[in-house]
């Protein structure tokens, strides 16, 4: 194998740097491959630089920031697919941008099944769902909050969100790498970091050297991989929002049935104590495989660990009439009894108990009691298990579906490992994170757009704050 190494000057390098920066060229040959091999160290005016891993929302949001606040801080965003990809998909193409009902951070830290503790100081005051909402609007995105809280761009189409996001990021002079990959990072004996970057599509590598290190990786296995190289441990992630899959061919059949509030509970067998989140009251919807919906999302959030420890499987028990006890239900079937006595049982019940006609069918079907009867014929004992029914219906979990609107997980770099104050890294100075890659996560609404926003801001303001008063990095070189 032959290895040339030498000084050269890139004038112009477009994408990455554009402008002038001195580095090492090493050319490395083998009978089998050829490989070029890059440092970068910047060195025009002895500029800082700052390299973010993941072109998602936090990792765009807080180069943005960084880059405002220190001008002359050369910024690169390292993303291995398209930029802004969650955001692209967010609520149904929409983009839940944040969630404008949570006025008060306690309130909205609860949120959150890994971060309620520790979002209820700063996190939030420094930049919550209002700060947000503002920096769009800012921009001249207009912004709508509907019913629930969930905040969309008012053209209902994230393209909106994205192109603010990318265009900013440009007119700020945020560069942005699409398609490469960062494989390894690691420190210089002067604290730098070295970042080694690959591309897949070519045989190509790039080592590229930083002051500052901002981990938005999302939930890749490459980011956390990233993090344990630079000392952090990782606690193990396990998917968050998604819905159930349930062992019952008649329920599957009524898939599109929606029910505007119901009390839903999970039971699993290896979870004996009493959890209140796994209580959860709400919209839900049945799917072609099972259950879905608000209430479902927000179990499998709160027991996102439990579940995946159970191998999805448990009872969920749903209560259809959550505004109503027993007592009453069954006052109102027989009062209904009453009124229609010839009518039969399959095309006639209490519109009190808002439910669709095809899921009173199941339920008559559940309990055995033949549709064709009249209601005169029906008995109290069939009126009694109806009501019971409808407060108390069982159903077998067998497994988990995917969320298709948000792919969350649980797990991350701990957050007791980083300051929330500043995003920094506890460990090791200058290394910030932001977003999904660390241990926390929320429900659904947009509550997990919110964490990469205020951490990004949190992240971003910090790396420019210390970029703008810094002293001019001295350049160095390293062995290649």
């Amino acid at each position: 194998m032959n290895t040339v190494v030498s000084r050269f000057i890139i004038h112009t390098l477009t994408p990455p740097y554009g402008r002038n920066f001195t580095g090492v060229h090493v050319h490395v040959a083998s009978s089998s491959r050829h490989r070029r091999f890059v440092t970068v160290a910047y060195s025009e005016d002895n500029k800082e630089s700052m390299v973010v891993v993941g072109g998602g929302a936090a990792g765009i949001y807080g180069a943005i920031r960084a880059k405002t606040l220190a001008p002359n801080l050369n910024v690169v965003v390292i993303e291995k697919a398209k930029p802004l990809a969650k955001v692209k998909i967010s609520g149904g193409g929409r983009c839940n941008v944040t969630n404008g009902h949570c006025v008060d951070n306690k309130i909205l830290a609860e949120k959150y099944p890994r971060g309620s503790k520790e979002f209820r100081g700063s996190f939030f005051n420094t930049h919550g769902p209002g700060d947000t909402m503002s920096w769009f609007s800012d921009l001249g995105v207009k912004l709508k909050t509907e019913e629930d809280g969930r905040v969309f761009p008012v053209s209902d189409n994230s393209s909106t969100i994205i192109d603010c996001l990318l265009n900013e990021a440009r007119r700020r002079g945020v560069t942005l790498q699409t398609g490469k990959s960062v494989t390894s990072a690691s420190t210089s004996a002067d604290g730098k970091f070295i970042v080694k970057i690959e591309k897949r599509t070519i045989d190509y590598l790039d080592f590229i050297e930083a002051d500052y290190l901002l981990m938005a990786s999302g939930s890749s296995q490459q980011g956390y991989n990233l993090a344990k190289q630079l000392g952090h441990s990782i606690i193990e992630p396990v998917p968050s929002l998604f819905t159930f899959k349930i062992d019952d061919i008649q329920l599957t059949e009524l898939a599109g049935i929606t029910f505007s509030k119901v009390k839903a509970i999970i039971k699993l067998e290896s979870l004996q104590k009493n959890i209140p989140e796994l209580t959860q009251i709400g919209p839900m919807l049945i799917t072609h495989w099972g259950l879905s919906g608000p209430v479902i999302l927000r179990l499998s959030a709160w027991g996102a660990r439990d579940l995946f420890s159970s191998s999805y499987k448990g009872t969920l028990l749903v209560d259809f009439s959550p505004d109503h006890n027993s007592e009453d239900l069954k006052s109102l079937l027989s009062q209904h009894k009453k009124k229609f006595p010839k009518q039969k049982v399959v095309g006639s019940y209490p519109t009190e108990l808002g439910i669709m006609k095809r899921f009173w069918k199941y339920l008559l079907n559940r309990e055995g009691i033949d549709e064709d009867i009249l209601w005169a014929s029906i008995s109290n004992n069939s009126l009694m298990s109806i009501a019971a029914l409808l407060k108390q219906c069982s159903f077998l979990v067998k497994g988990k579906g995917q969320f298709k609107d948000e792919f969350v997980t649980a797990g991350g770099v701990p957050l007791s490992e980083i300051s929330l104050k500043t995003m920094e890294s506890r460990i090791r100075p200058r290394l910030f994170f932001a977003g999904e890659v660390l241990n926390a996560d929320g429900i659904t609404g947009g509550f997990n757009f919110q964490n990469a926003w205020s951490g990004g801001y949190i992240a971003g303001t910090s790396i420019g704050k210390m970029a703008a008063t810094s002293a001019p990095a001295i350049l160095t070189e390293h062995a290649v």
